[in-house]
């Protein structure tokens, strides 16, 4: 028996080896265009690919995080703590529990939900979860705080979002080789700034 398995095994790997379209095929570099979306387009009409539904994703509005001044700038913010989840396509960043040397009896829980990609003040819902426990770490009870601390890890997230986001539209923004003039500029002065 083991000895016809060992045949049919054989036999099958000498037939797919003289398959052609398992044969090594020497490609050249030219053949492929370098812009991603024309080579999809080559191996969509060649029949090298497929697609889910018909779908042609040219119609979604997903960004990525790290383009995403808000994300970035929640992430920023709560570097210092370990993260347990930050879903993007949730919308959910969730904290580990984290506590100070100082205070080894209290450690602190940060959900930062998004409302909005947008930068304003409903953007975010930010609940900040306080356990606190004996001396011998036995009992525990966790609280909700929503303090003054809230507001200020809002406002400090929205003042890096926006920060960010001003980066994003400098570094996007057009440049024009073209010298723009001021109001109350006279034609003698500007001709003396060009030759300058």
């Amino acid at each position: 028996m083991r000895i016809l398995t060992i045949f049919i095994l054989l036999n099958l790997f000498l037939f797919q080896a003289g398959c052609d379209a398992l044969k090594y095929k020497k490609v050249s570099a030219k053949d492929f265009p370098p812009d991603p979306e024309k080579r999809i387009e080559k191996n969509m009409n060649e029949g090298k690919g497929f697609r889910l539904m018909g779908s042609n994703n040219q119609n979604t509005n997903y960004s990525f995080a790290s383009s995403n001044p808000l994300w970035r700038a929640t992430l920023d913010t709560l570097d210092f703590m370990p993260l347990v989840s930050a879903n993007y396509s949730g919308g959910i960043v969730v904290t580990d529990w984290y506590s100070n040397n100082d205070a080894i009896n209290e450690s602190i829980k940060i959900s930062v939900k998004f409302l909005s990609n947008e930068i304003r003040s409903d953007a975010l819902d930010i609940d900040i979860f306080l356990k606190t426990c004996t001396k011998n770490l036995s009992d525990c009870s966790v609280s909700k705080q929503n303090s003054n601390l809230v507001a200020e890890l809002n406002s400090n997230i929205l003042k890096k979002a926006a920060k960010y986001e001003k980066e994003i539209a400098d570094k996007n923004k057009p440049k024009t080789p073209y010298t723009f003039s001021r109001p109350g500029d006279s034609p003698d002065k500007k001709k003396k700034q060009l030759f300058k």
